[in-house]
């Protein structure tokens, strides 16, 4: 029934004019408006189909990773962003540690931790 549909993820935030400026000004993506849905956007993922971004009244922020971004080198790209102004989130628990800038190094993929305005977690991970 659903085999042929064209699935698309969304997610909420507290402001799209804050969203659009981080997601376009900050982080470099495509961002265009839904046509006919005022105050909608859409995030126009390279070999995706584009993700809904919707504003919602009583938004609270994912407590996952709502996004992955895969590049080739996490730390240049870490760096990168740092200097545009994103924060990484620093984690410092027994089983699980960032180092200072925020890269978790300790098994897996190296990844990297930040949050949008509305609060969501993103993530960019080493290919």
């Amino acid at each position: 029934m659903l085999k042929d549909s064209k699935a698309f993820s969304g997610f909420s935030v507290d402001d799209t004019a804050k969203a659009r400026a981080f997601y376009a000004d900050v982080l470099g993506l495509d961002v265009s408006d839904v046509p006919a849905m005022q105050g909608l956007l859409n995030l126009n993922i390279t070999g995706s189909t584009p993700i809904l971004i919707y504003t919602k009244p009583n938004h609270t922020p994912a407590t996952f990773t709502i996004l992955n971004f895969p590049v080739d080198d996490v730390e240049k790209t870490v760096d990168e962003l740092s200097a545009r102004g994103v924060k990484f989130e620093i984690y410092n628990q027994e089983n699980f540690k960032t180092n200072k800038k925020g890269l978790f190094l300790n098994g897996g993929p190296k990844i990297a931790w930040f949050k949008d305005p509305a609060g969501n977690f993103l993530s960019v991970i080493e290919k």
